[in-house]
């Protein structure tokens, strides 16, 4: 299939344009490249040794969207494009309701006037607000306690509206958790623009001696060390679960948590990292971060099943891989 990828030059988007030039698909890549870089178009290219096409366009421009779909015969969307940092959303709601609302809807729009029936939507376990974990595709979704979680909600809701009134409009809508990790060959990673909003990138940047100690956001959640718990799932694993929900694709709206099923607290975070890279990483304790909440690891059975997917690297594999990474930076 000849797949439209926005935000392909992203972290999670182009492993997973990787991912599915591997599996034999056609990849064409929209990015403003707002937190990204070009050159990763070109690493994309050299890992899987076949060619791309990008252009370097906002999301939220229908006329530079409707010039991509009347040029290119596209089967689907995996759509990755918008702002994705919790604390930052918090500060600045309104620029994140008008880029990840507009991009959603405006795209939605563009593929059913070119009839393009597949969208793959990048979903976060955000939505689930603080419910009870694991969480579950069935739970309500409570109010999350930040504005990207519920522009994520928001656009669900605009999707499945969409999918309900076209029937032959079918939406796969992916919650995933914590991706961390890289590719192997070291090329591809997550190189944020400034100071990380991700612990990983974070932690890989102390260990290099570009950022002198690591925040740990607060030490008093009712958790096992009083850190926040979360589902660490390998990048490459996440990029897989993409390829899966595009293939099997079918007629509706379906949605599926991508995570390990695993909880894992920012202190046993770091003692993986040290164990897996053999380096300290120095650390303070800080007050808790406005949106964030106690624990989040998700219930992946659903995907298994009717996927086919699963995770294939652990923590250990995940620390190592993004730590190569930001050495090779």
């Amino acid at each position: 299939m000849n797949i439209l990828v926005t935000g392909g030059a992203g972290y999670i988007g182009s492993h997973t344009c990787v991912a599915l030039l591997e599996a034999g698909h056609s990849v064409i890549i929209a990015d403003n490249l707002s937190n990204s870089k070009e050159q990763v178009v070109d690493y994309v290219q050299h890992i899987s040794n076949k060619d791309v096409i990008f252009y370097k366009v906002d999301v939220t421009d229908e006329v530079a969207l409707n010039e991509i779909f009347s040029r290119h015969l596209i089967d689907g969307v995996i759509h990755f494009a918008g702002w994705k940092a919790v604390g930052e959303s918090v500060e600045k709601p309104l620029m994140y309701y008008m880029n990840n609302l507009v991009s959603t809807m405006l795209l939605a729009k563009v593929c059913l006037l070119y009839g393009v029936e597949r969208f793959v939507f990048s979903s976060s376990a955000t939505v689930y607000g603080d419910n009870k974990v694991p969480f579950k595709e069935t739970m309500d979704l409570l109010p999350t306690t930040n504005p990207y979680g519920e522009t994520k909600v928001m656009s669900e809701r605009i999707l499945t509206d969409i999918a309900n009134a076209n029937p032959a409009f079918s939406v796969s809508i992916l919650r995933y958790f914590n991706p961390v990790g890289a590719h192997e060959s070291g090329l591809i990673g997550e190189a944020p623009n400034g100071i990380p909003n991700n612990i990983m990138p974070y932690v890989t940047q102390v260990a290099k001696g570009k950022l002198e100690k690591l925040r740990v956001f607060g030490n008093d959640y009712p958790t096992l060390d009083g850190t926040g718990v979360r589902d660490y799932i390998h990048v490459v694993d996440l990029a897989d679960g993409h390829v899966a929900a595009l293939e099997n694709l079918n007629e509706g709206v379906h949605t599926y948590n991508l995570g390990t099923g695993k909880g894992t607290s920012v202190l046993e975070l770091l003692k993986a990292f040290e164990e897996a890279n053999d380096i300290e990483i120095p650390f303070d304790i800080v007050d808790r971060r406005p949106g964030d909440i106690a624990s989040c690891f998700a219930d992946a059975s659903k995907a298994n099943r009717e996927l086919g997917w699963t995770v294939k690297r652990d923590l250990i594999e995940m620390c190592r891989d993004a730590w190569r990474f930001e050495k090779n930076l």
